[in-house]
């Protein structure tokens, strides 16, 4: 058994994937601990290791693509930072739309990331073809593409930041699943763990598509949702996509890895929750193989590899939930990046971490904090756009 080497800790953050080790590494960087972070699992077996790799600042809203600009910076910076090459490569980001409304829709989004000093171009349907030669024009009325957008490797991602946090004295414990959450006086003592009593005052939930479950392990109701996503990637080819793609009708999106495989996934309809587990079905391959074949003619006759399937943890409002639960002093949320944690880590970790250490963030509350559920006023702002 894996279980923790102490008895009590300052912080104990429950899931081992990017945003729970990022916030390991920002707490023990800025002097916390002990830190230890518990995996149910092995080293990106959650999200962090079946997402396609996307980092992007194309958002509805101008707070996201404020943060996925920082983000950005910091994956330009990760080789430096962690020792560990994330292969990322600005290749940037095609937008397509199919009808007038997601035309004016893009050109809502291209406003928001010009706003925030970023080249965001709008593009007639001509113009898609200097950035991917191979689509078929068939049924794209117009496009957005951001060429600072781009694609990296998150297995290395994971590593290196777990190695980070381990080199700084913290513990990631894996194979050790949290089973119950301990409070006492109405604030947070500690957990139970298959891997034995863990005490701390601060407990993280950064459990990714199974932070509702936590929460609940808590006593705490929250709108979280796991919701299944599929993906897969063919047989490696010769380099003919720089951008990643994606279409807002229907959430296709894919792009050409620097191995030659084309990955990408495309929305299905699954029963929400984690019960199903994590399987690839039949529908995904056909629904998928027919509409890269409609867009790229050109992949027809191409082999797909694998295919795998992983959770998004989805919330009303489309932005994450990050900071102390008011029910609960003690339990902070890092948790409801509707599938899109990874590309926000580096950015997202750093909030969460001056929140346990109790700093003000620039996060707005009525945004971001776990308080605004229960809110009957809160702000009708939403991010809506997540698309795959």
């Amino acid at each position: 058994m894996n279980a923790p080497e102490r008895r009590t800790y300052q912080v104990a953050i429950i899931g081992g994937g990017i945003v729970g080790l990022f916030t390991a590494y920002r707490l023990l960087r800025a002097g916390a601990g002990p830190v230890v972070v518990l995996e149910r699992g092995f080293l990106s077996s959650g999200a962090s290791g079946r997402n396609g790799g996307g980092v992007r600042q194309q958002w509805d809203s101008r707070v996201t693509v404020r943060l996925m600009r920082e983000a950005v910076q910091d994956w330009k910076q990760f080789g430096r930072e962690f020792g560990t090459n994330v292969w990322f490569r600005q290749g940037g980001y095609l937008f397509l739309a199919a009808s007038p409304a997601e035309v004016t829709r893009l050109g809502q989004v291209t406003e928001a990331v010009r706003s925030e000093g970023l080249d965001g171009r709008l593009l007639e349907p001509s113009g898609v073809l200097r950035y991917a030669p191979s689509l078929s024009l068939d049924g794209i009325l117009g496009a957005t593409f951001l060429k600072t957008d781009g694609t990296l490797y998150p297995f290395p991602g994971v590593w290196g930041v777990y190695e980070a946090v381990r080199a700084l004295g913290g513990e990631v414990r894996l194979g050790v699943e949290v089973t119950g959450v301990r409070a006492e006086g109405g604030r947070v003592v500690g957990l139970a763990t298959t891997g034995g009593p863990v005490e701390a005052p601060i407990v993280v939930n950064a459990a990714g598509g199974w932070s509702g479950d936590v929460s609940r392990l808590a006593g705490l109701s929250v709108p979280n949702v796991a919701s299944r996503h599929e993906i897969l990637a063919t047989e490696p080819l010769k380099p003919f996509l720089d951008p990643m793609v994606i279409r807002l009708s229907d959430g296709l999106y894919f792009s050409q890895t620097m191995r030659g495989e084309v990955v990408g996934g495309l929305s299905v309809p699954h029963p929400t929750g984690t019960r199903a587990g994590v399987p690839t079905s039949t529908t995904f391959l056909r629904t998928m193989s027919r509409s890269m074949v409609r867009l790229v003619p050109s992949l027809a006759p191409v082999g797909v590899l694998r295919a795998w399937s992983g959770y998004y943890d989805d919330t009303p409002d489309g932005f994450p939930v990050i900071g102390e639960d008011p029910r609960l002093p003690g339990f902070f949320h890092a948790n409801g990046f509707s599938g899109h944690g990874f590309m926000l880590s580096p950015a997202s970790s750093k909030r969460v971490a001056q929140a346990v250490l109790g700093e003000r963030t620039d996060l707005d509350p009525a945004l971001f904090s776990p308080g605004r559920f229960l809110d009957p006023h809160r702000s009708t702002e939403a991010e809506g756009l997540q698309p795959g």
